[in-house]
């Protein structure tokens, strides 16, 4: 199998803009830099033909030639600046893309050890950062070579030896820029990880606002804030530092190097090898070498920031799943419900040994459906992640309609199975979009006739556009109820043989909740499902139960067994909800009928 291409060459395909492209860009860069070097050389004419006493006509020529290139060179630059920004926004817009792609398909312990804002920042962040140093590049960096190696050239034909010091001085220069980046870049990824951790704590911040506030936990986000600004500002501190003694450091030896040229040019011209022209011209040409280093040390930074966003994006590319995908895949059954087996499943987090889940065996033939139930942290979201394939087992096996999940892809998977969960996601864009999950398939009248039946029918014939109206971000202008309801709506359309439900219907009121019942019993017919229960109530029709507790199934079996049989710890944990009452109850175990089933459950929302 051949080894996949490097983090950088994939940055910079997608860069490439194309041969046809390039060539264009290439051919306005060589425009917009051979204009400028013309110009010195109508100056030494004009000086010249001055001082041999030409006529005003011919000098007016001159002038004119002059000014014609100077505004011809402007057209060239601007037309320059703006191909070099099109094409660079191209490329790093296909770069965003493959980046998003990429870290979307990702694995749920990478994403749980890092913030969405952080995310952001890695996704776009850099990215601009790039964009902005490849559009300088192009025209600061590039065109300003360009023009030093046509100054050198130039001068060169013009004196040998003002020409070999010129080369050095430059050759100098350069080698103390190039050594100057080794402790320049450092400084600038600091920078960049400082605001990464920034943006991520005030994407947090600002989610739990409502939290922060109820809690008077103000003062403490205050001074966490403060100290991660302080982060980021001794970062910059010492970026600037190093960028401004280059700067300062870089003036001063162009300042000597221009005296040195000026006064080799004067020295020269006294001789009588130069005209006044000539020494005119060279002094021009010296500051043409000025500019392009100029130019380069003002664009030192975003080279700083761009080679820190490379190395970032780099990073990012490199990570891999965990989750291989096999070389030849097989499908899940394509249609009806699927038979869903975990058989002596182990987990445990990579980067901890303590295990999460020991020796689960479940079994769902087709159709069936199993309600989850036990304290927080006792397993169950571990287990409805193992039947999503968010994890794999570190032992034993997960099946779904007869294949290993570890034996098919995710398409399939994807494809085959859905999840409602409490905490539903909704996207700026219109309501189609929602359902459809940005697929392009949409069928209109599938859609009003799946929302109708939803419970949404109304609410769909009040919207101004129907299903073209746009939602706010986060759900904006829409209730959690309705929310909740779009997203059964969303599981009807996928038809998928496997659900799990994650108390989808928590959040509900009870009338919105009664609109629902007979949508989840739709939704539940001829599909096997997963239910992970918060509120023992809603586990009425499901086929069989599983007690977890600290990561094994401790009871097992069909419903209506276990809450006939009082010595079964679902029969106590429905006596406790107030939902029944076994005949033998356990000493130093109190009964509280009257206690609601969430709270019996004691805090079980994972």
């Amino acid at each position: 199998m051949s080894a996949s291409p490097s983090p950088r060459r994939v940055v910079l395909r997608l860069l490439w803009p194309g041969r046809r492209a390039a060539f264009a860009l290439a051919a306005v860069i060589l425009v917009a830099t051979l204009l400028p070097l013309l110009a010195p050389q109508l100056t030494r004419r004009f000086v010249d033909d001055a001082i041999a006493g030409a006529g005003t006509g011919q000098l007016t020529f001159l002038a004119v030639g002059y000014l014609g290139l100077a505004v011809f060179g402007q057209l060239a630059r601007m037309l320059t600046a703006w191909l070099a920004s099109r094409l660079a926004w191209d490329g790093t817009n296909r770069l965003r893309e493959r980046l998003a792609e990429h870290a979307l398909g990702l694995d749920m312990a990478y994403h749980g050890k890092r913030t969405p804002g952080e995310m952001i920042e890695r996704v776009d962040g850099d990215v601009v950062a790039l964009a902005d140093f490849v559009v300088a590049f192009l025209l600061d960096v590039v065109a300003s070579l360009l023009l030093l190696v046509g100054v050198l050239v130039v001068v060169l034909n013009v004196d040998l030896r003002i020409g070999a010091v010129l080369l050095a001085y430059c050759v100098l220069i350069g080698w103390f820029m190039v050594r100057a980046q080794r402790v320049a870049v450092p400084a600038m990824t600091r920078v960049r990880e400082k605001f990464a951790a920034l943006f991520g704590a005030v994407e947090e911040r600002l989610a739990a606002a409502e939290d922060i506030r109820a809690n008077g936990a103000g003062e403490h986000v205050v001074r966490r804030f403060h100290r991660t600004s302080a982060d980021v500002y001794r970062a910059e501190l010492r970026a600037e530092r190093v960028g401004g003694g280059l700067f300062a450091v870089t003036n001063l030896a162009f300042a000597v190097g221009t005296a040195l040229v000026l006064g080799l040019a004067a020295w020269v011209q006294q001789s009588g090898t130069l005209t006044v022209g000539t020494a005119v011209l060279l002094f021009q040409y010296t500051q043409m070498v000025r500019s392009p280093f100029e130019r380069i040390i003002d664009q030192l930074q975003q080279y700083q920031k761009a080679l820190a966003g490379v190395a970032r994006i780099g990073g990012l590319l490199a990570e891999e799943r965990t989750l291989p995908e096999p070389a030849d895949p097989t499908p899940l059954p394509a249609t009806g419900p699927l038979r869903l087996e975990l058989t002596g499943v182990h987990f445990a987090y990579a980067d901890d040994d303590e295990p999460v889940l020991t020796d689960v065996n479940l079994e769902l033939a087709p159709g069936e459906t199993l309600g989850l139930v036990g304290r927080t942290g006792s397993g169950k979201t571990t287990i409805a992640r193992m039947v999503l394939r968010l994890y794999d087992p570190t032992r034993g096996s997960v099946r779904l309609g007869g294949v290993d999940l570890r034996d098919t892809d995710l398409a399939s998977v994807h494809r085959r199975i859905c999840v409602v969960t409490q905490d539903v996601q909704l996207f700026a864009a219109s309501v189609r979009d929602n359902l459809m999950m940005f697929r392009q398939d949409a069928d209109d009248d599938l859609l009003r006739e799946v929302v109708t039946e939803v419970g949404l029918g109304d609410w769909l014939a009040s919207l101004p556009d129907g299903l073209d109206t746009v939602l706010g971000a986060q759900g904006g202008g829409v209730s959690a109820g309705e929310a909740q309801l779009l997203a059964f709506a969303r599981a009807f359309l996928s038809d998928p043989g496997l659900v799990v439900l994650d108390e989808a219907s928590s959040r509900l009121d009870p009338a919105t909740e009664h609109h629902i019942e007979g949508a989840i019993d739709r939704l539940l017919s001829d599909r096997t499902a997963v239910l992970i229960a918060h509120r023992l109530s809603s586990l009425a029709r499901v086929d069989k139960i599983a007690v977890v507790e600290d990561g094994r199934v401790v009871e097992y079996g069909r419903r209506e067994v276990l809450a006939a049989d009082p010595d079964s710890r679902f029969a106590h944990l429905l006596a406790a909800a107030g939902l029944g009452q076994p005949r033998n109850q356990p000493r130093n175990q109190p009964r509280n009928q009257h206690r609601p089933d969430h709270e019996a459950m004691s805090g079980v929302r994972r």
